[in-house]
């Protein structure tokens, strides 16, 4: 039951893992905070696979907040010694597998239809897949434990701004009832409450990658790494077992994610290429069997495919791609996954969450008292936000352009490791970091509107030879140069990649 009475600092709708994680530091931080969450946990979510970016994050704030509890879910090892319980997955790195249409899987000596990028040194220090159900569930507990008022199955209505105070009208469990509070964070996770509290709308327009996603989670399904043994692949020279990774089978229609957890329940989904007017008019079911009958592999990978007891079934979203028109107004801020979303490749979200957490909490703790001071700095959260969301739409619309050719998938797809090394260098280095990726930096956006612009006129080509190609995998290999201390696109390594971008 609400307490009509109680006035809040802050109230946070939307009790995810970025909701409930940012209650507990705004708490430890001396504000008076309220959750309110739409659902109840536990709740099937994806979203779930963290990188070394994240986990150094993680052990930021859980230093410097006072949560050393937190420190535990940055490491694969720490995590399993601490809560063997909550379910998640290894995740040694970046595995990527081109398969063609009718055609069984198959490489060479050279990899040429592989790719495999180590992030982690070991299983032990490995980065994770977490069951989001799981994590975000455990988190909610912690924001129980913390004396955090917290209301589930509870939906906001309404909320008024007078005096510099929110009076926000909430129904649940059939009772209407009204909070009062100086400040609303929106960490729901979607443009819908924003559209529905204060007229912002959310828009797809402007973004160069379009696409859609079909997904479920699966009980038992076989393992990639034993089916490559069954057609004589080596997997030998492997940096790590590509099963305990974001693993990604790439199609000429886009990708596909696997990430295995602990407990023989793999999340599985298509991200497919929204352009494609023939998949976007067909039916969810339809999408899925006409993928499996195109793809012998990933047919005998789903052929016996059992639902997970959540969410039982397969579902297909919108287009992914949205963003608000503006992450703030007077007495409220959106977290950056409410802001906007692009597309799960490269598996930014964790990541870019917590780095919007550390942002926030900076903000708000800098201007307890909410005035004309945090809204200079509002204005310059919402430039860099909509900056970093450019960057990774670039990046991820660059792939959607390469699916078909998978040496150009491979080349473009560095400058992302080659940012993604930038950023962990400026951290490990304890130098002030500000933009995701570094996305603000001149010679980031030089180099990824270039190449883009390259890679675009070469892709529009009516046929692409092995010159060209080359010619633009040297280009790329080129440009990043000044900044490659992990040997990417060194030709010896044959796109097997042993050695972790940073050793955290």
């Amino acid at each position: 039951m609400l307490n009509q009475s109680k006035h809040y600092d802050i109230v946070i709708a939307g009790a995810g893992f970025a909701g409930a994680l940012t209650a507990l530091i705004l708490k430890e931080c001396g504000f008076n905070i309220c959750l309110i969450e739409k659902g109840k946990h536990p709740r099937f979510a994806i979203g779930e696979s963290s990188t070394p970016i994240a986990d150094m994050i993680l052990r930021s704030l859980s230093s410097k907040y006072n949560l050393p509890w937190l420190y535990d879910f940055s490491r694969y090892g720490s995590w399993q010694k601490a809560h063997p319980e909550i379910v998640c997955g290894i995740k040694r790195g970046f595995s990527y597998y081109k398969h063609y249409p009718g055609k069984e899987f198959s490489t060479d000596d050279h990899h040429i239809n592989e790719l495999l990028v180590a992030a982690s040194v070991s299983d032990e220090l490995s980065d994770t897949n977490w069951l989001r159900s799981d994590i975000d569930a455990f988190l909610v507990s912690k924001v129980k434990e913390a004396g955090i008022d917290y209301f589930d199955e509870t939906e906001i209505t309404l909320a008024i701004r007078k005096n510099s105070k929110w009076e926000i009208a909430a129904n649940g469990n059939g009772d209407d009832q009204t909070m009062h509070a100086s400040f609303f964070i929106d960490a729901t996770g979607s443009g819908m409450l924003a559209d529905k509290l204060f007229s912002v709308k959310s828009s797809a327009e402007n973004f160069l990658t379009d696409s859609f996603a079909v997904f479920s989670h699966f009980d038992d399904l076989p393992r990639w790494t034993d089916i490559l043994h069954q057609k004589n692949i080596a997997t030998s020279g492997y940096p790590y077992n590509a099963d305990n990774s974001a693993l990604h089978h790439v199609l000429d229609e886009g990708w596909i994610w696997a990430l295995r957890f602990n407990n023989n329940r793999t999340s599985w989904g298509f991200a497919l290429n929204g352009g494609n007017v023939s998949l976007q008019k067909m039916q969810t079911q339809e999408v899925w069997d006409w993928i499996r009958a195109k793809y012998p592999d990933i047919d005998f990978i789903l052929k016996d495919a059992k639902f997970s007891a959540q969410p039982g079934r397969i579902i297909r979203s919108g287009r992914l791609q949205r963003k608000l028109q503006t992450c703030f107004g007077d007495g409220w801020l959106a977290m950056p996954h409410t802001v906007g979303f692009v597309d799960p490749l490269f598996s930014t979200g964790i990541a870019y969450s917590l780095a919007g957490i550390e942002r926030i909490i900076k903000m708000l703790t800098e201007n307890r008292n909410f005035e004309q001071p945090l809204y200079e700095q509002l204005k310059e959260y919402e430039n860099i936000v909509f900056e970093e969301l450019k960057l990774i739409d670039l990046l991820v619309a660059g792939c959607y352009k390469t699916m078909g050719h998978f040496q150009l998938f491979s080349a473009w797809s560095m400058l992302y490791f080659t940012f993604t090394i930038m950023y962990e260098q400026k951290r490990l280095k304890n130098l002030p970091v500000k933009y995701f990726l570094e996305a603000d930096k001149t010679e980031v956006q030089q180099m990824t509107y270039s190449t883009y612009k390259d890679l675009f006129k070469l892709t529009q080509q009516k046929t692409i030879s092995q010159v060209d190609i080359d010619a633009f995998t040297d280009s790329v290999r080129e440009k990043i140069k000044p900044y490659n201390i992990a040997g990417l696109m060194e030709p010896s390594f044959k796109n097997m990649y042993h050695h972790t971008v940073a050793v955290l």
